[in-house]
């Protein structure tokens, strides 16, 4: 991927610098990576390194841990879309022994299976895969922890199932498909599951001392579809500019969408925080803005992809160092400081080509009860509902084409909007999923349920 860094302002590569250099320092990393990609191009690349002379670059490979489950879950997904599987299939119809059948694909890609964090010991993240050659290795003899689909628990042995599951309908192997279902069309030829130089080694730093220790870097076998991957800014700049805006040949962006919603039931710390998990996605809230990406770590690395979809731009941070620098924080406010210092410019307003004139009976000022609604139609050829006092529920509906209107998202996300016409043609009210919305509030007339009192408005006294 090019970088273009002058399509940055000066004050904002500064910032940049800044931002990572004070993570680099304070922090005590080996060496730090970043990179800021906007509208689908790397903009910036920024490295901070103890190393004189030797500073790593866009095309360095580090391990990026569990930003691989994100990448599994492409692959699950493209199944789905094919057909080949429904994400509301128990695991056991397709990879059936495992004796954790009964979790569901949906469960397993949101950590909601009830499944262990973390596979019986040694530690698998620094021991050979070679321990663990089965899935039964990997699950052990209590593989459960929580009742399936209950509540969110992350979970690194769900993905190598997952794995295994691409494995057994694909006829080849998890690393292979992979290379031919997602890197080879991404471009993304510098991400693999074994390192290929130049790449950074793995460091542990002491915690009170200004000493490193030599991290190993094992292959992780039957756990790789879980944390295996090496890749470098510049491939992850690609994939994050994917993940923001899809590609028909790998995975559309209404599944993509998908991936970027909840899809775990959230502890209460997590919904205090800001955080909830989607597909193989985590969902967080920094600074008011919304957030979609991965974090990953593995013994002397340290990952974070971040993509702010709403400014469209997107962060990602690598550093070879165990513990250390909290990378999502990082992430995080470099996409803020590109998406405050050069925000967004829309694109030009345009009017709607061609349209059903008799939409227009549909627009405007609507009431439910005596809250105010304003229904408006886009150039996208979508209805969307707004509280005329800022706040309330607010959805846009999409034509069904035969003049109902479904939701898309919220509070009425799937739910049926129904223009209701009197004899004579005209439109008499709104029927939203019972709710009725009247041109006037509590309209006399109208069918509204419990009806209208007949006396009608009055003052006190």
């Amino acid at each position: 991927m090019t970088t273009h860094q002058e399509e940055l302002l000066a004050g904002t590569r500064r910032a940049l610098l800044h931002r990572i250099a004070v993570a680099q320092a304070e922090e005590r990393a080996p060496s730090l990576v970043a990179t800021v990609v906007r509208g689908g191009e790397a903009v910036w690349t920024g490295v901070r390194t103890s190393v004189e002379g030797h500073a790593p670059d866009e095309d360095v490979q580090y391990r990026i841990g569990s930003v691989t489950k994100t990448f599994t879950a492409v692959l699950v997904l493209q199944l789905r879309d094919e057909g080949v599987i429904d994400l509301g299939d128990p695991l056991e119809k397709h990879l059936p022994g495992t004796g954790v059948g009964e979790a569901t694909l949906v469960e397993l890609l949101s950590h909601a299976g009830g499944l262990a964090a973390e596979t019986p010991g040694p530690w698998w993240e620094r021991t050979p895969g070679s321990l663990r050659p089965d899935l039964a290795d990997v699950l052990g003899e209590r593989p459960l922890v929580h009742p399936v689909g209950r509540r969110f628990h992350y979970s690194n042995p769900g993905y190598a199932l997952l794995g295994a599951l691409v494995e057994k309908l694909r006829g080849a192997t998890w690393e292979e498909v992979l290379r031919r279902d997602v890197l080879e069309p991404l471009g993304l030829h510098r991400t693999g599951v074994r390192p290929k130089a130049p790449h950074a080694g793995g460091w542990a730093v002491h915690p009170w001392a200004d000493v490193m220790l030599r991290e190993p870097a094992e292959d992780l076998g039957r756990m790789a579809p879980a944390g295996q991957l090496w890749s470098t800014a510049g491939d992850l700049a690609c994939f994050a500019a994917f993940l923001a805006n899809g590609d028909a040949r790998v995975l559309s962006i209404e599944s993509l969408r998908e991936m970027r919603r909840p899809a775990a039931p959230a502890e209460a710390t997590d919904v205090a925080s800001g955080y909830a998990y989607g597909l193989g996605l985590e969902l967080r809230h920094r600074d008011g803005r919304a957030l979609v990406g991965h974090t990953g770590s593995l013994p002397g690395f340290l990952a974070c992809l971040a993509i702010g979809v709403e400014d469209d731009v997107a962060a990602v941070v690598l550093a070879n160092c165990t513990s250390g620098p909290m990378l999502f924080p990082v992430a995080a406010d470099l996409v803020r400081i590109v998406a405050e210092a050069e925000p967004r410019i829309p694109a030009p307003w345009r009017p709607l080509r061609e349209f059903d004139s008799t939409l227009l009976e549909l627009v405007g000022q609507w009431y439910w009860g005596t809250q105010g609604f304003a229904l408006r139609l886009s150039a996208d050829g979508l209805l969307s509902l707004e509280p005329l006092s800022g706040t309330g529920r607010r959805a846009r509906f999409r034509s069904n084409g035969d003049g109902t209107w479904t939701g898309l998202e919220g509070y009425y996300a799937g739910e049926l909007l129904k223009p209701v016409r009197r004899p004579d043609g005209s439109v008499s009210h709104l029927d939203l999923g019972s709710f009725v919305f009247g041109r006037q509030p509590y309209e006399e007339g109208a069918s509204v349920p419990g009806g209208v009192d007949p006396e009608g408005w009055r003052g006190i006294g």
